[in-house]
Formats: structure tokens, sequence, C-alpha cells
């Protein structure tokens, strides 16, 4: 399978999802739209991997490509390509669906619990009740039609969806390993407050603790999403 990334930002890469396409053996070509490059051409991807990012998906006039890249995604779920996103990439998803994309009523920041749906532990089997994942955002989508959705957290009530086939959007990060952690925390400009904020020295902390389930969640969410 070929892998086309859509990168926002230096510091938001694919991290597990990039090893858990290296040890399927698909190819992976990742596109910095935030440096310049372009959008990849519609045949040469399978699977479109939309990351995360500091912007909102409003914001043009900061970062025109998202007007663009927007368009993007909305064409590749028409051509029938599969598309998983990333915070940002959710949103970006959400809204070539006709999802709304606001924000949200708290600034989640850190490493907080999310309750997965049954629905999602009907489609993904292995999954527990609840997971403890990294959350990085202020804006949130709502579930766009059609969609089942995944995951609910205290913060924030639309935390993933899912259209099998299709697209598969998550509001927080299961990709991150410690180093891409330390990366989030030295890539945030402006630390924010909140009851759902962690210190960057909580956050750095538990990142070790967490990444072995998170990297099995994500895996095979991955395998399942990609096969179905």
């Amino acid at each position: 399978m070929k892998i086309g990334v859509l990168q926002h930002a230096a510091f938001e890469g694919p991290g597990e999802i990039a090893a858990w396409a290296a040890n399927r053996g698909h190819s992976r070509t990742v596109h910095h739209l935030y440096r310049g490059d372009a959008l990849p051409k519609m045949d040469a991807f399978d699977l479109l991997l939309v990351m995360g990012g500091e912007m909102n998906i409003y914001q043009y006039r900061d970062w025109p490509w998202l007007k663009t890249e927007s368009a993007f995604i909305r064409a590749a779920l028409e051509h029938g390509k599969r598309v998983v996103g990333i915070c940002l990439g959710g949103q970006l998803i959400a809204d070539a669906l006709g999802a709304r994309v606001v924000q949200n009523a708290e600034i989640e920041l850190g490493w907080l619990p999310i309750t997965w749906t049954d629905e999602a532990r009907a489609a993904f089997p292995g999954l527990s009740l609840k997971a403890t994942v990294l959350h990085w955002h202020g804006d949130t989508f709502g579930l766009p039609p059609g969609a089942t959705r995944l995951a609910t957290s205290e913060g924030c009530p639309e935390q993933g969806f899912m259209i099998p086939n299709k697209c598969l959007g998550l509001q927080f990060h299961l990709e991150v390993d410690p180093d891409l952690t330390r990366q989030f925390v030295d890539g945030q400009a402006q630390w924010p407050t909140g009851r759902y904020v962690q210190t960057s020295k909580e956050i750095l902390s538990e990142a070790a603790k967490h990444h072995e389930a998170n990297r099995q969640f994500l895996h095979g969410m991955l395998d399942q999403f990609c096969a179905s």
C-alpha cells in the first residue's frame, strides 16, 4: 500500500504510524506543507494520512495552503481514497464531510483519559474501556454524517470517528513516542492554562508509561481499518 502523508509542522511527524507502515511493508511519502511541498497526485497514494499542527483549519490568512489542502482532502474522499486524520487532520476530514469544527469549551493538553464507545470496542477488538492518551488541541469536530463515534472524554465529547472503508479521525495522538512527545513540548510556543492542561514536566514524565499501550492500540486500529 502507498501512503501519502500531509505534515503541517516540523514537530508533528507520523511517529508510530511510520513504524507501523514500515513493519507492514507499506511505502510512505511525506509532504511537508508548512515548508511549501506540493500536494501528492491522486494516483500516488492508496491511504492519505493527515497529521496534526498548531494551526486551526480556518486560519487561511496565516497558512494559505490550508484552503487548497481542504479541497484536496475532500477530493480524495470523493475518489474513494481511505483517509486517516490525527487532531487537526481529523478536524479537516470532519470539515470535508460537512461537520462543524469549532473551539472546544476546554483546552486539552497532556495525558488525559478517554472512554472508548461500545461501537469502537466492537470495531476494534482488544480496546479496553478506557485509555490514557496525549491530547494537544483547543478545537473540536462535530460527528460527520454517517460516522460512528469512537471515544469521548470529560473535557471533549467528540474524540474520534470512523466511516468504514472511508475515513478514521482521532482528536488525540496515539502516534507519539517519548522522543516525539519531547518535540511537541519544545514546539509549543505559548503554554495555555485550564482544567485539562498539564505542565510540560508532567507530560514528559508520563510519556514512556503510556507509549507501549498506545502503540498497540494504534497498530491494531490501523490494521483493522485498512483491512476492512
